[in-house]
């Protein structure tokens, strides 16, 4: 590993500003759009079996995160993704699965491994046997690295309500593949 940041458990409710400060910076989110997610994120992190790792640097500072759960048919996301998997016949896929519902590493840290010992990390702690996730459908690095972990395609050109780009529904066998 290249990074000089540490990952473990993350006290995402404590943290939230500071995660959606990163993420805000990955993702290109305007200040309407993180006091969404804010929303979202504390909702999120009521639900069974929800957690959190976080990247943090000698002094502190929160230089990426992930989290996730174990999936339910009935969570929003599930419900959006249902009838697109189902076209393709990969609707098992929301069955007994643990969704990575945010991973996200500061510009200035990527490139180095994070994302890669994040995602590891948060899924070794999964007791479901696959792991799924919904990531923007186009060619980009966190595409290929989900590919070198194991994911595949299960639907593309999903959409999602006020989402302008289309996303792609992965999912891949836990655990996941390690190396390069």
């Amino acid at each position: 590993m290249e990074h000089d940041a540490v990952v473990g458990p993350l006290d995402l409710a404590a943290r939230v500003d500071d995660a959606l400060a990163v993420q805000a910076l990955a993702f290109g989110l305007s200040e309407d759009e993180i006091a969404i997610r804010r929303h979202i994120v504390m909702r999120h992190l009521l639900y069974p079996g929800a957690r959190a790792f976080g990247a943090t640097t000698p002094d502190g500072r929160l230089v990426g995160f992930v989290y996730g759960m174990p999936n339910d048919r009935t969570h929003w996301w599930s419900t959006v993704v249902e009838p697109y998997l189902r076209r393709g016949g990969h609707d098992q896929w929301l069955d007994d699965s643990f969704v990575i519902t945010e991973l996200h590493v500061h510009p200035a840290h990527q490139g180095r491994g994070l994302g890669r010992t994040l995602i590891t990390t948060i899924t070794d702690t999964a007791a479901q046997p696959r792991s799924i996730l919904s990531a923007i459908d186009t060619e980009s690095p966190a595409r290929r690295l989900y590919r070198t972990l194991g994911y595949q395609d299960l639907a593309r050109q999903v959409l999602f309500p006020s989402a302008p780009k289309p996303y792609a529904v992965m999912g891949a066998p836990l655990p996941l593949k390690r190396g390069r």
